[in-house]
């Protein structure tokens, strides 16, 4: 069957997207009546599963109430979310900019980054993904920088915090926190630079979770060379690590937090950036040049207002922390039983990753184990890593069952190498 349209990411001849008509929980249905077990949140956004009912009836309430405005519109839905997630944030936060999504989100902290400090370089990391706009592609570090180059002028990278194969070639009790340290160095060398954006923790790139101090030491380089950092929790935000927001574990307060995907649960387009006041108080006086028509459509806002009540009656943020030992301890019985396969296990509430070793052939056959089992998460040769990133509202027995699951297909895809 051919398609009308293109497939993102995709090479478009063979392209097999799996149709998907609906879903309750941590379970999605396709066409043919499969039911799938959802150990990805489909891409990273399905944070409170499928199906949710209020999430829903809020949208149509909305639908029926008022659909159209401009984007300086102010309306119920609006405000209420611009005041609770402020209530989320750390202190000190006192503006929210509403986007489409995440790209946009990272886009318009970096516009702000420019225009607050009069510098127009962003310092990443290479194993980062924020986003597929031109800029967002920019910063990014990953494969997908590659094929639309040159990007935007500015953009500067630097090495990971990626301790189980550390580009420093450090090991346990040498570390000397290069990855930090190398931040510090490059915003000295560099000059010019007007923000920092990091992920808490780099999430589509391998779950990359940092150690203790890394995030204390980027805040301190950035205050030391004059250099905004913003924290692209679009992956990380709202409970995926068992925090609201991932540098929470930290004890760090970004000069911007960016925010999309669980926002809203994925049930409407929607991004934000929010603002502490030390930035935002720049712009009572000075224009802020950013804006979008769609710029917080009432659905999408509708959506999120929502979402953010049913974490908190279902106090799902928590709930993710409480699974954390559950899903890395079944992660750790997939490593201990093919130590020849698996590399490494990583992990920080529901968001976890394998580091897989294993060729294209058996790539290929873990990819097609799993479409029998009918298991959906993000299993990625060009990254070597098999990612989890259930919805939070999953249970403990469809978690425990998806990565035994998983551990079969492992199995068959790497038949004989267990030691």
């Amino acid at each position: 069957m051919s398609h009308p349209f293109f497939f993102t990411w995709s090479r478009q001849a063979g392209a097999t997207p799996i149709e998907i008509t609906g879903g309750h929980g941590a379970w999605f249905e396709t066409r043919g009546g499969d039911r799938w077990l959802d150990l990805g949140s489909l891409s990273y956004q399905a944070n409170l599963g499928h199906g949710d009912r209020a999430v829903i009836d809020a949208i149509v309430a909305q639908a029926d109430s008022m659909l159209l405005c401009p984007p300086n519109a102010d309306f119920p839905a609006k405000r209420q979310l611009a005041e609770e997630l402020l209530a989320l944030a750390p202190d000190g936060y006192s503006r929210v900019f509403f986007t489409l999504g995440g790209a946009e989100a990272n886009e318009n902290a970096v516009k702000m980054a420019r225009q607050v400090t009069g510098r127009y370089k962003t310092l990443t990391r290479y194993r980062s993904y924020h986003g597929a706009t031109m800029g967002a592609v920019s910063m990014t570090g990953d494969w997908r920088r590659l094929p639309v180059e040159p990007g935007v002028a500015g953009a500067v990278h630097c090495l990971d915090c990626y301790c189980d194969r550390c580009p420093f070639g450090k090991t346990v009790g040498s570390c000397g926190r290069e990855c930090a340290s190398q931040i510090d160095e490059v915003l000295g060398l560099e000059g010019n630079v007007a923000a920092v954006v990091l992920e808490p923790v780099p999430g589509a790139n391998g779950v990359l979770v940092p150690p203790p101090d890394y995030w204390p030491m980027v805040r301190e380089a950035c205050n030391r060379h004059g250099a905004l950092l913003v924290a692209d929790e679009v992956l990380t935000g709202f409970g995926r690590t068992g925090r609201g927001f991932a540098v929470e574990h930290w004890d760090v307060v970004p000069d911007m937090i960016t925010v999309a995907k669980g926002l809203t649960g994925g049930y409407a387009p929607l991004g934000a950036v929010l603002v502490h006041d030390r930035v935002a108080h720049a712009f009572d006086d000075q224009l802020l040049a950013c804006g979008l028509t769609y710029y917080a459509h009432p659905l999408g806002c509708a959506a999120a207002v929502a979402a953010l009540a049913r974490y908190r009656e279902d106090e799902l943020f928590d709930r993710a922390a409480s699974l954390e030992p559950v899903l890395l301890g079944a992660l750790r019985e997939v490593a201990a039983a093919q130590p020849g396969v698996v590399r490494a296990v990583r992990g920080l509430g529901l968001l976890a990753a394998l580091e897989l070793d294993a060729d294209d052939n058996e790539w290929r056959a873990l990819g097609a184990g799993l479409a029998r089992r009918k298991l959906y998460l993000h299993a990625d040769p060009r990254r070597g890593t098999a990612i989890f990133a259930p919805p939070l509202v999953i249970s403990e027995e469809d978690l425990r069952s998806g990565v035994q699951q998983f551990a079969e297909a492992l199995a068959e895809a790497t038949p004989g190498r267990s030691s």
